[in-house]
């Protein structure tokens, strides 16, 4: 009897941790978090831009590196809170951007790098890194100088929450400034 009560009990822990696995972010082949609503892009960060503008999205590009354990924390706690991944879905297009990736990037100022030498270019130094991008981008002006705000490190969901608000709703256009929105 103790050993059928036993069996009973390890099968609903295995069916327990395989239903909080299957929740979680798949990774791709890069060793990045692929979650459903990345964009397929060609990297050129005007284009990407003016298309999410033209939908009434916000581009955010979004730098990573395989094995941070800042950005499965970003993916697995941040962006999974159903609050943050619905204004995702809704109003931004995401752009992914390897730390050390080989894919050329076309930033906003025309020049052509690999995402590893554009994320040095970018000043890029904590992963994840975010970047939200104005719907209008001046001519000749990289990524981070255009950019609505550069976020390094993770935010609780709360400040995420937060900062997809104020990105969505025009960023600095709303009055509001980035340390006002951070605030709590």
């Amino acid at each position: 009897m103790r050993r059928k009560a036993m069996v009973a009990a390890l099968a609903a822990w295995g069916a327990m941790a395989g239903a909080a696995l299957s929740g979680s972010v798949p990774l791709g082949d890069d060793g990045l978090h692929k979650p459903d609503w990345l964009k397929d892009s060609f990297r050129d960060v005007r284009e990407d831009a003016a298309e999410a503008a033209a939908a009434g999205r916000v581009l955010m590009l979004l730098v990573e590196q395989q094995g941070c354990i800042y950005c499965a924390e970003l993916h697995e706690t941040v962006l999974t809170d159903p609050r943050i991944d619905r204004l995702i879905r809704e109003r931004f297009d995401v752009v992914q951007i390897d730390l050390f990736g080989g894919t050329d990037v076309t930033d906003s100022d025309g020049e052509v790098l690999s995402e590893k030498r554009m994320a040095g270019k970018w000043g890029v130094t904590v992963t994840p890194t975010l970047m939200l991008m104005p719907a209008a981008i001046p001519e000749g002006v990289s990524a981070p100088r255009a950019a609505m705000a550069v976020v390094p490190g993770v935010l609780e969901a709360d400040r995420m929450l937060a900062l997809l608000d104020w990105a969505a709703a025009g960023g600095p256009g709303t009055g509001r400034t980035l340390p006002e929105v951070l605030r709590k």
